[in-house]
């Protein structure tokens, strides 16, 4: 069954999507495959300034870096700018390249810190198909988009796109028994 045959995502994501977005949605992608071979959840994310400067790259470290439930890649990727002391015009101009879909605590330290753009590949819909979890297991049913549109600055939001490839990294992993 393919789970993305059906997928036609409001505002028409891949129409936004340049060649640029592609190729980093790809790099995050091969990322995500990274953090899974060393015994992490299959998820990254990757901060780009506009000039395409790689600012910070977060894989999640759930399984191995000792962060729990709050080490996603997002919140990695957060704290690294932050604590590169990357200024906030630098960050109101950047881009993030996540994995999946940022859940809302990752959309709001997005937000806080001062990331202006988010690119996504797989929706929350698709992992949580990928995860077969019953949605009361899954955690805040709050999309990307409805946390950033409460948001006192605007947060562009592109996603989701290149999903078949971003479900790659997931292939087989979650009928491990991973939570």
């Amino acid at each position: 069954m393919d789970i993305f045959a059906d997928a036609a995502p409001a505002a028409g994501p891949e129409a936004a999507l340049s060649a640029e977005d592609a190729a980093r949605l790809r790099h995050a992608y091969a990322l995500a495959g990274k953090a899974r071979a060393r015994g992490d959840r299959p998820f990254s994310a990757v901060v780009v300034a506009a000039d395409g400067t790689i600012l910070a790259e977060g894989l999640s470290t759930q399984g191995t870096g000792g962060g729990g439930t709050l080490a996603h890649s997002e919140m990695n990727a957060c704290q690294a700018v932050i604590a590169a002391g990357i200024p906030r015009a630098t960050l109101r101009a950047a881009t993030i390249y996540s994995s999946g879909e940022p859940c809302s605590m990752c959309s709001s330290a997005i937000f806080y810190t001062g990331i202006g753009r988010v690119v996504y590949g797989l929706s929350a819909a698709a992992i949580l198909h990928l995860r077969n979890a019953q949605p009361h297991t899954a955690g805040l049913n709050l999309s990307c988009r409805a946390v950033l549109a409460t948001a006192a600055e605007s947060v562009e939001v592109v996603g989701p796109a290149l999903e078949a490839e971003g479900a790659v990294p997931h292939q087989g992993y979650w009928v491990q028994g991973a939570a």
